[in-house]
């Protein structure tokens, strides 16, 4: 199964599920859903940031500081969190993240889903997935800063970044 075909559900702007579709139609007719962010840190604190391979349905070759994806029909948003993070980083037995807010993202433009923001450390060698990451490395925060002007990111994790380092008071 290609992951245009993976079901999903939709929600409404309360987060409530209001039905089912398929990845590839909630992309294209631009129904709101729900994803996951998985900020990740490795033991000297270094986050990891990667960029998406050109053949993502969404923000293809576009950098990125989290890892995540979209929820599953039926799928919490802790069991998609721990999915993901897994999934993209390669690894197995990672913590489960820890879930720090969500938020509505909504790009003005028919992109719209709801968001649950979460962090983890990895301790783990990572082996990020072919099919997601073009590149990847860990990088102190003071680059990834740095590099937010200099490399085009992906919108909603933007969003997601700006919203936590206010969380945090580094605004």
């Amino acid at each position: 199964m290609s992951s245009a075909d993976e079901i999903l559900d939709v929600v409404d702007e309360h987060d409530e599920v209001v039905g089912q579709a398929r990845r590839g139609d909630v992309y294209t007719r631009g129904m709101r859903h729900r994803c996951t962010f998985i900020q990740v840190r490795d033991a000297q604190g270094r986050l990891f940031v990667h960029r998406r391979t050109p053949t993502k349905l969404v923000f293809p070759s576009l950098y990125d500081m989290f890892v995540g994806g979209v929820v599953g029909a039926g799928e919490t948003y802790d069991e998609a969190a721990l999915r993901e993070a897994e999934e993209e980083l390669g690894v197995s037995g990672l913590p489960h993240p820890t879930f720090l807010f969500k938020f509505l993202y909504d790009d003005g433009a028919g992109k719209s889903w709801w968001s649950a923001v979460y962090e983890v450390l990895c301790e783990l060698p990572v082996e990020p997935q072919v099919e997601e990451v073009a590149w990847h490395g860990f990088l102190p925060e003071a680059e990834v800063r740095r590099r937010l002007t200099e490399w085009d990111w992906v919108p909603d994790g933007m969003s997601a970044y700006s919203r936590l380092r206010a969380l945090r008071g580094r605004g």
